[in-house]
């Protein structure tokens, strides 16, 4: 092909521009794979809460943390517009939180199986094994996440110990890519008992775990908002604090898009610097070929011609560029993942529309970085090009 052909007159200097787009390509795939893990922790936030509203102890946040007398439950059903309330227990599965991860923090979540009467719609499909059931009250038995089955390399029929005590594993989830990932599900008893344990033996003692929980899941009747509900349960019951879509989209999503215009700005200034160094190879390679061009020129080559040939090799730069980037950007993601897994450190996500971006980005790049050198050639006056030293 002429144009790598062209590129090779001067292999270190092509070498040194290419490196350039591959360094800022790399940048953009790795940066944009962990956009992408932390947006798809949000979307599955934002599904989760869609449709309802999450009531947790005021100052709590987020359905977990202090706890709650179980009987607030009660007083939320009786307002209007209340279809199905559901107590729940969550709590950390270590005592204290890991170290830094884009995952959510592993959790044991607890409710009694089927108590929405069908409401809850966040999609959950299992690898193997099944649900828990309402007979399963009772019993220490408990679904795990993927990250959890694969962490502890445990399957169905295998027994997990949570804060003490042996549990049977009775089913293992689909992998989500959020939050159900990290979380092991336990009936509502075996819940409030494990939650109890990580208490202050002082505060322990004092309190029975049967009335306790960490929040509740409120489902609405069909065709009432859950802002509406909201409103009222912050009106009428001050010690509770509700969380909605729109409440959980305007703290988290907002600080996301803020952070993740952070990641993907510092991949682009690294690709910018590498388009400036495509023009100014671009720009070089004009200089040394002008007596070339003239020659094209004077046997009748259009300016055309010329801006094609040369805007399709600094095209051809930023491709070559943009295909290393994504292959050592994919090299880095899938060996940091592959070894945070086993401890639930997944911190990328590497999507194919990420990789068509990054390579078609650079092309794109590399093509408009030679236009203005490319346009400079085909202006030439070909008598003075021909006679260009």
């Amino acid at each position: 092909m002429q144009q790598l052909r062209n590129l090779g007159r001067r292999k270190l200097r092509t070498s040194l521009t290419i490196l350039g787009i591959t360094i800022g390509i790399w940048a953009l795939v790795v940066f944009g794979s962990m956009a992408n893990k932390i947006n798809a922790l949000v979307a599955g936030g934002s599904q989760f809460y869609e449709g309802k509203v999450t009531v947790s102890a005021k100052g709590a946040g987020m359905g977990f943390g202090s706890p709650v007398d179980i009987s607030a439950g009660d007083r939320v059903a009786s307002m209007g517009g209340v279809d199905v309330v559901v107590p729940g227990v969550s709590m950390l599965l270590a005592d204290e939180a890991s170290s830094m991860s884009m995952s959510m923090p592993q959790m044991i979540r607890g409710q009694v199986a089927d108590a929405d009467r069908g409401r809850e719609t966040f999609p959950m499909s299992y690898a193997s094994g099944r649900a828990l059931t309402p007979a399963d009250e009772g019993s220490n038995v408990a679904v795990l996440g993927s990250d959890i089955a694969r962490q502890h390399d445990t399957k169905v029929g295998d027994t997990i110990t949570l804060h003490g005590e042996p549990f049977q594993v009775v089913g293992i989830l689909e992998p989500t890519l959020t939050a159900p990932d990290t979380t092991v599900v336990v009936p509502l008893e075996a819940a409030q008992r494990l939650y109890v344990k990580t208490l202050p033996p002082l505060v322990a003692a004092e309190l029975d775990p049967a009335t306790l929980a960490t929040g509740f899941t409120v489902y609405p009747k069909p065709g009432t908002d859950p802002e509406t509900i909201a409103t009222e349960i912050r009106a009428t019951a001050p010690d509770l604090e509700p969380v909605t879509a729109k409440d959980f989209n305007s703290q988290i999503g907002s600080a996301t898009s803020i952070l993740n215009s952070i990641l993907v700005g510092i991949a682009l200034i690294s690709l910018a610097v590498g388009g400036l160094s495509v023009i100014n190879t671009m720009a070089m390679s004009v200089a040394e070929r002008t007596r070339e061009i003239g020659i094209k020129r004077a046997i009748g080559g259009g300016r055309l011609r010329i801006v094609r040939e040369l805007v399709t090799e600094s095209a051809l730069i930023g491709f070559l560029g943009g295909a290393t980037g994504l292959v050592l950007g994919a090299v880095l993601v899938t060996v940091v993942n592959e070894a945070g897994r086993s401890s639930g450190t997944v911190l990328f996500q590497l999507t194919t529309g990420t990789a068509l971006t990054a390579v078609g980005f650079s092309t794109v790049l590399g093509a408009l970085a030679g236009l203005i050198p490319a346009m400079h050639a085909a202006r030439l006056d070909p008598v003075a090009a021909l006679r260009y030293e």
